[in-house]
């Protein structure tokens, strides 16, 4: 039986150093003027959860979707993690890190969700990225700006995160691209791995 959420699930922008670095000069723009002093969360609605396996449709009004292999923590308690799961994070290219839209983030299974969750060290995980065959990216969590434990405790300075929720560690950019009919594959050794096919879908 496939693993599906059963609390919210969180993702993370600007927590890996190529992202954080590549959004910097935005950063000091309008409205904000400074970079984020806290993590900064957006929610992958129910309707995104897609299992390994299932077809993922891709609206016609986009011609590319970015892929987001990224791992989820999955909350035992507030502060205690259960384990780690392969997530795909996909989302619709888009400039702006401010207040991350809707439409960009949550169209209907725009969230891969790996069949397990596994006890392992998400520090040291390696993802390959897998685009009908082709090696697209190798993700590594030794280069985020707040590691596992430090995400944790500075999430906790402004919510509480409850048994079942899960909080995505964040992507690496640039996030490679994939369209309809594509094959995506990501690959984690202690995590398995989540396959998941883009299909043409309404307009």
């Amino acid at each position: 039986m496939s693993y599906i959420p059963q609390g919210t699930v969180y993702g993370t922008l600007l927590n890996f150093r190529s992202e954080f670095d590549a959004m910097a000069p935005q950063m000091n723009e309008a409205p904000y003027k400074a970079p984020p002093k806290a993590p900064v969360l957006y929610v992958k609605t129910a309707i995104t959860f897609s299992p390994s396996g299932a077809q993922i449709p891709v609206p016609a009004r986009v011609p590319q979707v970015e892929i987001g292999a990224t791992v989820g923590l999955v909350m035992k308690s507030a502060t205690e993690v259960a384990g780690c799961v392969l997530m795909n994070d996909l989302s619709v290219p888009h400039a702006s890190f401010f207040r991350p839209p809707v439409k960009f983030k949550c169209l209907d299974g725009f969230l891969g969700i790996g069949a397990e969750v596994r006890a392992t060290d998400p520090a040291k995980l390696q993802i390959e990225v897998l685009a009908n065959g082709e090696l697209r990216q190798t993700v590594r969590f030794d280069a985020l700006v707040r590691d596992p434990e430090r995400l944790l405790a500075d999430v906790a300075e402004f919510m509480t995160l409850r048994e079942g929720d899960v909080l995505l560690l964040g992507c690496d950019a640039p996030r490679p691209l994939a369209k309809a009919g594509d094959r995506i594959e990501l690959r984690s050794d202690p995590l398995g791995s989540l396959v998941n096919i883009l299909v043409p879908g309404a307009a």
